[in-house]
């Protein structure tokens, strides 16, 4: 009788357990986490902008809008800041971003976002730019976590003939393509292709990064002739690149619902960056006209340490989980790591020392941030620390500059409070120094300056680096 009852027991557990792994899996969250390339503050419905971004805006209401999200000043010091958890200026990724010539990539003792969730369980796709080392196979999204690829390895592509500099950079899991469609349109199919053929019993995370608005600005005619009410070119086209955008989420949000899956679903959304507000980052401009992104009150836009070119349009969405709130606290980027992976259950196990920190509640609920600092940037050049309500900008290359702000008072930086505030402004000095002393050495100009001195360059090769000036004939 004894045995009996245990063969049952042991045959209902055997039947039960493959149906409770499947309502295991199902309270991990599906993450949809969506990136912008060099999207303005106020170029989204929700701030104000002309250009129509319905469901970017619907997300916005129905969920959170994070109005002091902080990115890095550029392209792949963010998404390196995103996947590691840490700043950029850990491993050499602080300054710039990797031009299509040079083969540096984040460095691979460096745990990804991407390796703890598929270490959790999660089908992991990203689906868009990578720009975070494309030169050597070992540096790629499948070799880094991803187990499904699709996309630009390095970025700045036409968005018709997906070429950097005549040369394609266009892939499916490791293999070049050659097809025809506008890149934005293409994402957006093939994410929603992708989550047609996901199994829901198994969590899914999503990086889906759009290279628009980036330069070149290019936009298929049915979306220029939706804002021929703008007058100036380059405005128009960046307003039809930014709504062929929100389309392209809006089928990707209708796929997740057709699957049963939308209610699960966090969805993270913000830019890179600020929008460009100075040629020296305008790249490709096919038509005559002005700069077209606006950041709203801040001040200048990508690659500066001012709050427009760091202040990222940001959001989160999921519903019954995050209640329709504005959250006006200092978030980080590096954040999102620890956030995302306390959600999904993983463990962070095997990372480096994480600067970011879980920002759950914040988000969720709009409890203070635990967030007391942020690190916009600290380069061998240049840094900018916020600590409070009190912001330190730091040029060091002659002739040197400092600038004081306080940004809940002062948004825009107009007004430098140097003067006024001696103690302050050496407090924040130290711990940009601090920083720069933890630093590694940038691997942009490592190889720029190794490139232009050839192969009798010491290394590392500086312009600040006593090596440089020693140079032998």
């Amino acid at each position: 009788m004894i045995s009996h009852l245990l063969r049952s027991s042991c045959l209902a557990l055997a039947l039960f357990a493959p149906a409770a792994a499947m309502a295991q899996g199902a309270t991990k969250p599906n993450i949809l986490y969506i990136v912008a390339d060099d999207l303005g503050w106020a170029d989204v419905g929700f701030h104000g902008a002309e250009i129509k971004t319905p469901t970017i805006d619907q997300l916005a209401n129905e969920g959170a809008t994070l109005d002091q999200f902080y990115v890095q000043p550029m392209c792949t010091p963010t998404r390196a800041a995103l996947m590691t958890g840490r700043y950029p200026l850990r491993y050499g990724l602080q300054s710039f971003v990797i031009l299509p010539e040079q083969s540096f990539g984040i460095p691979l003792d460096e745990k990804l976002l991407s390796q703890v969730l598929k270490e959790a369980g999660y089908s992991t796709a990203i689906i868009g730019k990578w720009h975070l080392g494309h030169a050597d196979q070992k540096l790629w999204p499948k070799q880094r976590g991803f187990d499904y690829q699709y996309g630009a390895l390095i970025g700045e592509v036409d968005h018709f003939t997906h070429k950097v500099h005549g040369v394609t950079d266009w892939y499916r899991n490791n293999k070049k393509l050659e097809e025809p469609g506008y890149v934005t349109s293409l994402l957006g199919k093939d994410a929603v292709r992708y989550i047609e053929a996901h199994d829901p019993a198994k969590p899914m995370f999503m990086y889906l990064a759009f290279t628009a608005p980036h330069t070149p600005f290019q936009a298929p005619k049915e979306y220029l002739d939706r804002f021929k009410s703008i007058a100036d070119p380059n405005r128009r086209t960046y307003a039809a690149m930014v709504n062929a955008m929100d389309d392209q989420i809006a089928a990707v949000l209708a796929a997740l619902q057709k699957k049963g899956m939308r209610d699960n679903t966090l969805v993270i959304f913000h830019s890179d960056n600020g929008g460009v507000k100075s040629a020296a980052f305008a790249g490709q401009i096919e038509t005559k006209g002005a700069l077209p992104a606006n950041n709203g009150p801040f001040r200048e836009g990508k690659g500066s340490l001012y709050e427009g070119g760091t202040r990222a349009v940001a959001l989160a969405n999921w519903p019954g989980r995050i209640k329709p709130q504005k959250v006006n606290e200092p978030l980080h980027v590096v954040d999102m790591l620890p956030t995302l992976a306390a959600r999904a259950g993983a463990s962070t196990a095997g990372t480096k020392p994480l600067d970011g920190t879980d920002i759950w509640k914040t988000i969720s609920e709009g409890a203070p941030s635990p967030r007391k600092e942020i690190v916009y940037n600290v380069e061998m050049f240049r840094g900018a620390v916020r600590q409070g309500d009190w912001k330190l900008v730091w040029r060091t290359t002659l002739p040197a500059k400092l600038e004081l702000f306080n940004v809940p008072q002062d948004p825009g930086e107009a007004k430098n409070l140097v003067a006024e505030n001696p103690q302050i402004v050496a407090d924040l000095q130290k711990r940009i120094n601090d920083l720069a002393g933890e630093m590694k050495p940038s691997m942009f100009f490592e190889a720029t300056f190794k490139s232009y001195l050839g192969r009798h360059a010491p290394a590392p090769v500086f312009p600040n680096d006593d090596a440089f000036f020693a140079q032998g004939d």
